[in-house]
């Protein structure tokens, strides 16, 4: 049995009754308001069900291990001394602090995201769960009596964590088709949040258009690739658009209104909407084996299947050559060496060298004191990047790398061109995945801790799961 699979056997899982959001009317949002109300766990197919408990499992080991960074503990203080007050509140992510549903949804998101480890999908150039989580788990914490989140179970977690992708995705993809900047992931996982926390508060079909039309004029469009240029904490911008998309909702809730939706009604991205309910895009989302930008990925799996063949040790290396795409080149092209976690998780030349010297790369590695090692710093002074043109035609819907790798005994080692593991075509293990989250967790959370949440995720399509325990581990202190 899948090692992520919920006990016991599930009933097939078929497509939702509607033949995508169009219906007979041709009304996208009035179609993808309605997926967003009216989809239930029996609509998921398996597979859906299984990926949603993946990402779960694999978004949780990065908060964990997020939240030992200095941009997490920034925004869960701002969060709880700035966004608090409110006459509905929820817990931090583990944190335990209470602050303003859409400002826990800031904390968590910004603490997810302040480690770049988690999934992410190739078209959108961006993550969506980094927000959705974080909002799902605000509105459920922070749910009064009465009202439909106070009364979620493990189905209907799963349920709003699959539909909240599906949302955010083909929102993301609709934004990069149709506006000339790149945009971070806040942009667009805004509408995301807006979806899942106007389900769980009940919202009707016109409100939740409302919701929707409010999170992308409010998403913040912060021009990515400026942050990937001279890497700094502000980073994809899901904190804002986790906080943006809850706040959509509540307002709302109170009779707001927002512009219409353009990712959404817009006529030029309908085709984009056609398939909801049909095809999952959550069945696309990548899972990132190392904790820095998905860009730098390929160059590390060339980089470490040359060491691995020649065994030759870092210190045997007196320059590398490294030819991948143009934003993967342009990664942290500001600062030769990276200084800060941030300047470390959008690199190209950090992650390459740190591969090299430790053998892997984890949290540690993009971590004081390792940042400061000076076998990693020589061996980022020693690359040489450049733009591959063939590799640049391919993103993002591909990407490659090479390295070349000159030795002190004068050899010239040349890997083949590697694309990152993860992908849906070249997928990481379940075995893989669980490792990965208790290598994060562990040292976190403390074992027993990371064991209850990791039973809790494999129990949660079992039926009528109360959610209690989970919510404590996740959003109790660490000790």
């Amino acid at each position: 049995m899948d090692v992520l699979m919920a006990e016991g056997d599930r009933d097939a899982r078929v497509p939702t009754k509607s033949a995508g959001p169009l219906g007979p009317t041709g009304n996208a949002a009035a179609g993808t308001c309605e997926f967003v109300r009216s989809v239930v766990f029996r609509d998921l197919p398996t597979d859906v069900v299984e990926q949603a408990q993946r990402c779960l499992i694999d978004l949780i080991g990065v908060a964990a291990a997020g939240s030992r960074a200095p941009a997490a503990a920034i925004a869960d203080a701002y969060a709880a001394t700035q966004m608090c007050g409110a006459a509905r509140d929820a817990r931090i992510l583990f944190d335990g602090r209470r602050a303003s549903l859409a400002g826990t949804a800031f904390a968590g998101a910004s603490t997810i995201d302040a480690l770049d480890a988690h999934d992410g999908h190739p078209l959108t150039k961006g993550h969506a769960g980094a927000a959705i989580l974080p909002a799902l788990l605000a509105v459920i914490d922070g749910a009064q009596s009465g009202e439909p989140a106070a009364e979620t179970d493990g189905r209907e977690l799963l349920t709003c964590l699959a539909l909240g992708y599906e949302i955010a995705t083909r929102a993301g993809i609709a934004l990069h088709a149709t506006v000339p900047d790149y945009h971070c992931s806040g942009a667009w996982n805004a509408l995301g949040c807006a979806a899942v926390a106007g389900r769980l508060l009940g919202l009707d079909e016109a409100r939740l258009r409302e919701a929707l039309g409010i999170a992308e004029y409010f998403g913040p469009r912060g021009q990515m690739l400026r942050t990937c240029d001279a890497p700094t904490m502000v980073k994809d911008g899901t904190g804002w658009g986790a906080h943006a998309g809850v706040a959509a909702a509540l307002l709302a809730s109170g009779g707001f209104t927002g512009a219409p939706a353009l990712t959404v009604e817009g006529e030029d991205v309908r085709e984009l909407w056609s398939d909801l309910g049909i095809r999952w895009r959550i069945r696309e989302q990548y899972f990132k084996a190392y904790p820095v930008c998905r860009w730098a990925q390929p160059a590390i799996e060339a980089a470490l299947a040359l060491q691995r063949a020649h065994r030759f040790a870092a210190d045997d290396v007196a320059e590398l050559s490294v030819e991948s795409f143009r934003e993967a080149v342009a990664l942290g092209s500001t600062r030769a060496v990276a200084a800060t976690t941030e300047d470390a998780q959008y690199s190209l030349r950090h992650p390459i060298a740190a591969a090299l010297v430790f053998g892997d790369i984890g949290p540690a590695e993009v971590s004081a004191p390792r940042l400061g090692d000076p076998r990693v710093q020589r061996l980022q002074r020693a690359m040489r990047l450049a733009e591959d043109a063939a590799f640049s035609r391919l993103f993002p819907a591909e990407r490659w790398a090479r390295v070349r790798v000159t030795l002190a005994d004068g050899r010239t080692l040349a890997s083949e061109p590697a694309v990152a593991r993860g992908s849906a075509e070249n997928p990481l293990s379940d075995t893989e995945i669980l490792t990965k989250y208790r290598s994060y967790a562990e040292p976190v959370l403390g074992k027993a801790r990371a064991a209850r949440i990791e039973h809790a995720v494999h129990r949660l399509a079992s039926e009528h799961m109360e959610l209690t325990e989970l919510l404590d581990d996740l959003l109790q202190p660490i000790a």
